[in-house]
């Protein structure tokens, strides 16, 4: 299925409904921006509004937070995430309470940063993407049950440690820092 047949699937099962909520969902370097970014710009390719785009990335721990508590050689596992957050934002995001503002996570300064996006209360089709948005656990269980439509990318372990060290690399870390990363951080959190 290529992204125009995913995007016609989603204006499809969208329909008439004010709000449409999607997942996109996989582990670290399955391709959820890239498609993402690809099915958004199908989706309102004359970028209308219609559409938009809500990454989990945004609800990154602040280092300083997750630091103490000793998580940082595991950020971006699920305990490393503000679930209650975006929680709260996907509730009333669906609910369509009018424009509401998303933090978007900076990977060139490591940092989330605050009111990053507006998601337009006019917008109809949410996409949100995410490592752990279809996990079955407490919080995140919460958050799946939100989505009207849900796309998990399924990339085996060879082609996933690939992507992520190249990830890495071109983030300027040397070969064997890039590897270290990939496999005691990424990894894991797969």
């Amino acid at each position: 299925m290529t992204q125009d047949d995913l995007a016609r699937t989603i204006l499809t099962k969208a329909g008439e409904r004010d709000r449409f909520l999607v997942a996109i969902a996989g582990a670290p370097g399955s391709g959820k921006s890239t498609l993402s970014e690809k099915l958004l710009a199908s989706l309102d390719p004359g970028n209308t509004g219609i559409a938009t785009l809500v990454p989990m990335d945004g609800y990154h721990l602040d280092n300083s937070v997750i630091g103490p508590l000793g998580l940082l050689a595991r950020k971006g596992a699920p305990e490393t995430f503000n679930i209650a957050g975006l929680l709260s934002d996907l509730r009333r995001i669906s609910a369509r309470q009018g424009d509401v503002v998303v933090p978007l996570f900076d990977r060139e300064i490591d940092l989330a940063r605050a009111n990053a996006r507006i998601v337009a209360g006019s917008a109809r089709i949410i996409l949100v993407e995410g490592n752990y948005l279809l996990l079955d656990a407490p919080g995140w269980r919460e958050i799946g049950d939100l989505f009207d439509f849900t796309i998990f990318l399924d990339v085996s372990e060879t082609e996933l440690e690939a992507r992520l060290i190249r990830r890495w690399l071109d983030h300027g870390y040397e070969p064997e820092a890039a590897r270290a990363k990939a496999l005691g951080n990424d990894i894991p959190n797969a």
